[in-house]
């Protein structure tokens, strides 16, 4: 089976910008990174880029109709140097993402596509309700698909600044498509980072997975809804969706429980039943309903919000898009859809969260005032946690060992 590099899956971490999901100004033109252009280093990278295409097999007239007259696109990095999951809070993000709006146009598609999304489960063992959270989330149910030219992003992105290899690679899948003839030149659009259509694939998971769910000769997931939804249902089957299975269940953790343990990309699942033995546990009370299943524990927002134990297909949505606000978004959306409630636990929406950059700072300050001795690592563990704790309480504030922006500035002020 055909995987995706990680530089690729992560790029998806980037794409929502441009498919309206957060709808965020971009960055000023004087922050576009790496960007310079010289007419004549431009005209030998394109020649490089026909070479390699051409022994790939695209014929020398499809590549030189896509590189005609073309000329990178500076909005192209000014667009890429902004990563919304990195600067939106857990809350921020779904609200963004999991509106009011979004939930009513998702019950509206559900209910409008409901013959072909019940062909799709049946197919795919996917839920249609995470299908269409999916598309909603990527360009809110087809309405904002991107309408930069593809050709003309990659190669922009694969001419300068950080992401030339991805560029590159998906700048010859693109060539690929054409060569295949399922989308015009005219009309073939997307977001800054290639992706695509309603779903918003790359060109090289567009080659790998995209479905002609209709028959008619084309992958197209620029205008045919079917196609572009079997194809989204394909890709979570082929990169491990486990029918029957849950994405995750909200949880509530002890007190004193070390935050350490949280997180995911990085960590090994534990078992449900270990989870319980730390003191985890369903957020409305009662037994989980599956001991023996590996699961991580998500902390959005750190001890003080919602907390979530996630299983194997909460990661397979991250192959879509690797970020786990995204997964979550995507869960929580579906779950919206089809009436599910809000989450139980409150966001902290009081005090403003610090990035990781600010986490290390603020054990800097607390190792200055002789309250931590700990590893200056921005992960905020137990022995951080005592020591804001420690601080706090100096001040006469509540010991509720919050790592926020508000805390850092009191503590650089008592140094």
């Amino acid at each position: 089976m055909l995987k995706i590099r990680s530089e690729i899956l992560s790029i998806f971490a980037f794409v929502l910008v441009w498919a309206g999901v957060i709808g965020a100004a971009a960055p000023s033109p004087a922050k576009a990174e790496g960007w310079s252009y010289n007419k004549a280093s431009f005209a030998r990278y394109l020649k490089s880029m026909r070479t390699r295409a051409i022994r790939s097999g695209v014929s020398r007239a499809v590549v030189d109709r896509a590189f005609k007259n073309l000329k990178p696109n500076p909005e192209v990095l000014k667009l890429a140097a902004f990563q919304p999951e990195f600067k939106l809070t857990a809350w921020a993000y779904l609200d963004k993402t999991v509106s009011d709006v979004r939930i009513a146009n998702g019950k509206k598609n559900y209910a409008a596509r409901r013959a072909l999304l019940d062909k799709l489960e049946a197919r795919y063992g996917v839920p249609k309700r995470y299908i269409v959270a999916i598309w909603g989330l990527e360009s809110r149910y087809g309405a904002r698909k991107g309408d930069l030219p593809v050709i003309q992003s990659l190669a922009t992105l694969g001419y300068t600044g950080k992401r030339k290899r991805f560029g590159r690679q998906q700048l010859i899948a693109a060539l690929k498509i054409l060569q295949r003839r399922d989308i015009p030149l005219s009309q073939f659009t997307g977001s800054w980072a290639g992706a695509m259509g309603h779903t918003q694939f790359i060109p090289t998971t567009y080659n790998a997975y995209a479905v002609d769910w209709t028959g008619d000769g084309t992958r197209d997931i620029w205008n045919s809804v079917p196609d572009a939804l079997a194809s989204t249902a394909r890709y979570l089957k082929v990169s491990g969706w486990r029918k029957g299975e849950p994405w995750g269940e909200e949880v509530k953790i002890p007190r004193n429980f070390n935050t350490r343990r949280a997180g995911i990309k990085k960590r090994k699942p534990r078992r449900v039943s270990e989870w319980a033995k730390l003191g985890v546990k369903p957020i409305g009370g009662g037994k989980f309903r599956s001991t023996r299943r590996g699961a991580w524990l998500l902390l959005p927002s750190g001890r003080r919000g919602p907390a979530f134990l996630v299983y194997r297909n909460f990661r397979t949505i991250m192959r879509y898009n690797n970020s786990d606000k995204y997964a979550l978004a995507v869960s929580y959306l579906g779950d919206r859809i089809i009436g599910k409630p809000e989450f139980r636990a409150k966001w902290p929406r009081s005090g403003t969260p610090l990035m990781l950059a600010g986490r290390k700072e603020l054990q800097i300050y607390l190792t200055k005032l002789g309250l931590y001795s700990g590893e200056i690592d921005g992960a905020v563990g137990r022995e951080t946690e005592k020591a804001i704790r420690k601080f706090q309480r100096s001040k006469g504030l509540k010991p509720d060992a919050y790592p926020s922006v508000e805390l850092l500035n009191r503590l650089k002020s008592g140094a």
